[in-house]
């Protein structure tokens, strides 16, 4: 088990709406990205100009072009998480960072992380694209509390949109950028716990979805989204059979890739539409930040009896679900 002492988040200001992506003259509009994804907004550290203007012709650019590096963003919902857990920065102990879309290629982005916030710790990047955050969780969770300091800041920061070509209306209406911060705990109680840590892959399918050489994100749309589907399903049902009858709430929290093939998940497993918690429609697919940052979104919310299934999916193809226990009061 691992303790969950405070959840953090930050998303960049600009916003690309359905009518900037209808304006860029691509071949999409409203109501053609509602029907298939369900996402109304995305936020995004580029210029909205810079868009405009390239399309992303040149994904090197949009390094130079970004608002915001992966470790600004970062700092910002590490600060965020930290107050919530009352804790401060020197009692953090170590930096747990992932990111489908890094600044550098090395060295970690946890010491990109820990210089912004200006500590001195040991600093490590665990990444298995958009599973980062449940697969991070598995491990620290199966680690020996005397291995570890007592407190880790896991971070995860995305820029998917200097992946994205402006181009092809299939990639530009799905995805957002933005960060993500958990502080936890090998030893230190919480009213928060995670349980039931898996994570898995198959890596037979790795070329399915990812982002090659030229910068650009690419997938086999139909083929992801089945697996999407499926995996997400079956990893909630065994959720659902192990700890629904003891929930006061069984919330569940997917991998925001689209609000229809989460609403999919959510019709076959019988979840309660207000326990199905999501920010898609507002946020777009932000990679390995997207469920961690639903859950702080939610932060405020959580109560004792709450039973959170994270189930999330990702490239690789890769798969992680855990359980969050509230067992306490704030």
């Amino acid at each position: 088990m691992l303790y969950l002492h405070g959840m953090g988040h930050f998303n960049p200001e600009n916003i690309i709406s359905n009518k900037f992506l209808e304006d860029l003259d691509i071949g999409t509009s409203n109501d053609w990205i509602m029907e298939r994804v369900g996402i109304e907004n995305r936020r995004t550290v580029l210029p909205l100009d810079y868009i405009k203007a390239t399309k992303n012709s040149d994904p090197r650019a949009a390094f130079a072009a970004r608002l915001y590096k992966n470790a600004q963003m970062a700092a910002r919902a590490a600060k965020l998480a930290l107050q919530r857990a009352a804790l401060k920065l020197e009692d953090i102990g170590m930096v747990v960072a992932g990111s489908s879309t890094p600044d550098n290629v090395t060295p970690a982005e946890a010491s990109a992380i820990a210089a912004e916030l200006g500590i001195e710790v040991p600093c490590l990047d665990m990444n298995s694209a958009c599973s980062s955050f449940g697969m991070q969780i598995n491990f620290l969770s199966r680690m020996q509390p005397e291995t570890l300091p007592d407190y880790i800041l896991v971070i995860d920061s995305e820029t998917l949109t200097k992946c994205v070509d402006y181009t092809n209306r299939s990639t530009a209406v799905l995805f957002g950028d933005g960060s993500a911060a958990a502080i936890v705990s090998t030893k230190i109680p919480s009213r928060a716990v995670f349980t039931d840590c898996i994570f898995d892959s198959r890596p037979s399918a790795w070329e399915k979805v990812g982002i090659g050489y030229n910068w650009y994100f690419n997938q086999d749309g139909n083929a992801v989204q089945g697996f999407a589907i499926r995996q997400t399903t079956e990893s909630l049902k065994v959720l659902q059979k192990k700890y629904a009858a003891e929930a006061g709430r069984f919330i569940f929290i997917g991998h925001q890739a689209n609000l229809m093939m989460l609403k999919n998940v959510s019709e076959r497993t019988g979840i309660d539409p207000g326990h199905h918690w999501y920010n898609v429609d507002q946020f777009g697919n932000t990679g390995c930040c997207s469920a961690p940052t639903v859950l702080s979104r939610h932060w405020d919310e959580l109560r004792r009896g709450d039973r959170i299934a994270m189930v999330i999916v990702g490239a690789g193809l890769s798969w992680t679900h855990t359980m969050l226990k509230v067992e306490g009061d704030k």
